[in-house]
Order: C-alpha cells, then structure tokens, then sequence
C-alpha cells in the first residue's frame, strides 16, 4: 500500500488568533485535496481557535510543543492532556529551533515522543543536521543516532504512525534547499535505520517528511521520491502559496 503524502505547516511564531483564523480561511479552498493529509501546525495561543476555524474542512491541526509531564509546576509549559481535550491529534517535537534555542536534547525529545504516544497523539519528530557536520561528512552517522535515541522504548505498533521530518539546518529559512537527491539519501537512510531498529514492515509504513525551504517551485521534484511522504513547511506555509505545494501534481 502507497503512503500517503502528508504535507504540514510550521507556522512558528507566528499570527495572533484573529490573524490565524483570517490565514485559515484563506488557505481553507486553496489547500482542499483528498491525495495528501494536510496539517497546520500552529502556536499555542491559535490552537482553539484555528480548530473551530477549520471546522468541517480536510484541515488537521497539530500543536509545535508540548511537554512530557501531565500537570504539575512547569511554568509556561503546555501537557498532552491538554492538547488532547481541545482535539489536537499531531505535535511537533524536536524541531532544530527547540533544540538550538530551548535547550531540547536527543533525551527531551524522547521523552516527548513517549508521552505523545501514552496520549495519542502522532509526533512529527524533527532531525537534521547543521552545514558543519554536513561538511565534516556525519550527517547519516548523526540523524541516525538522533532516530534511535528518539525511538528508544517505542513500540512497532506505535512507529508505524509516526511522522518523522528530515530537516537540514543549514537549508531551514535560509533560501537554500537541499537537492532533491540529498534530500532523498538522508530519507531513505532514516528508513533503513528504522528497519534496523523494528523491521521492514514498520520502516515501508512510517511516514518521513522533507522540510528546509519547501515551496511551490520544488515541492513536486521532492516529493516524486520514493521515500520522501511529504514536507514540513514553514514560511510557505502562512501564504497562498501553501495550496500550490498541497496540489503539487
């Protein structure tokens, strides 16, 4: 059985409420398709608002954080319970803004991933590496180390609706994107590695996704390979734009 494509915005921080039901409702028609699950991926603050907002629609909504604790005295943090009461069923954990800016570690991140699962909710768990280890020729050495810490105590039954989304640093919001070809060497290594981990009927099913400067103009060229399920989009994502990467064929 084909993957189905799965095609996700990072909306970042980025729009109030009020503007992120405005971008909904602009992007509602734009991004209709039954081929690709489409996904915003939104702050905090916008969650309740953009899922009345995408009500009715073929539009999942998935949050950008939460934290591996149910409750409890974490200032600032959001819980999976919370997430699931208003209906979020995705969340992105490990992106390389969390890891860089926040302090997140390949440990957190499992963590986070564990938590999701006990909670239902599918993870997007982001690797990548940066233009230096790019250079210093580690990148599969370090995605993989960061794949198997990330999977550590998750189950087959529970990888298999993961979402992973390879992303290289050096090409997220920089303009560069890496060639359809790096990015289809790096994806196909991350399935090989969860073949490793689980076996082959867990890596044909696990979703992996490219992201780093996916846009109108390259997102059928990535995606036409076989190992690339999609992309996580970010500043595309907040733009009219996005529909034409969602109806890339």
């Amino acid at each position: 059985m084909a993957r189905k494509k799965i095609v996700a915005g990072n909306w970042k921080m980025n729009k109030t409420p009020s503007e992120a039901v405005a971008l909904v409702n602009e992007l509602k028609p734009l991004v209709a398709s039954e081929d690709v699950d489409v996904l915003f991926c939104v702050p905090a603050i916008d969650l309740v608002p953009v899922l009345e907002a995408v009500k009715g629609s073929n539009i999942q909504v998935g949050a950008e954080n939460m934290y591996f604790e149910e409750s409890g005295a974490y200032t600032g943090e959001i819980s999976p319970n919370m997430l699931t009461d208003i209906g979020v069923k995705y969340v992105i954990i490990g992106h390389s803004e969390r890891r860089e800016y926040f302090a997140e570690t390949d440990e957190t991140v499992n963590k986070k991933v564990l938590k999701a699962f006990e909670h239902g909710i599918t993870p997007i768990i982001c690797c990548g590496e940066s233009l230096t280890q790019r250079e210093q020729g580690i990148t599969i050495d370090w995605i993989r180390q960061q794949i198997k810490i990330a999977f550590q105590n998750v189950t087959a039954d529970q990888a298999k609706t993961a979402i992973i989304a390879y992303e290289p640093i050096w090409a997220i919001g920089t303009g560069k994107t890496a060639t359809s070809d790096q990015a289809e060497e790096v994806c196909a290594a991350i399935r090989e590695c969860i073949g490793e981990i689980y076996d082959d009927a867990t890596k044909e099913e696990i979703r992996i996704q490219y992201g780093g400067s996916v846009n109108a103009g390259n997102a059928a060229e990535l995606f036409a390979k076989p190992n690339i399920d999609g992309g996580l989009v970010g500043g595309a994502s907040l733009k009219a734009d996005f529909g034409k990467i969602v109806n890339y064929k």
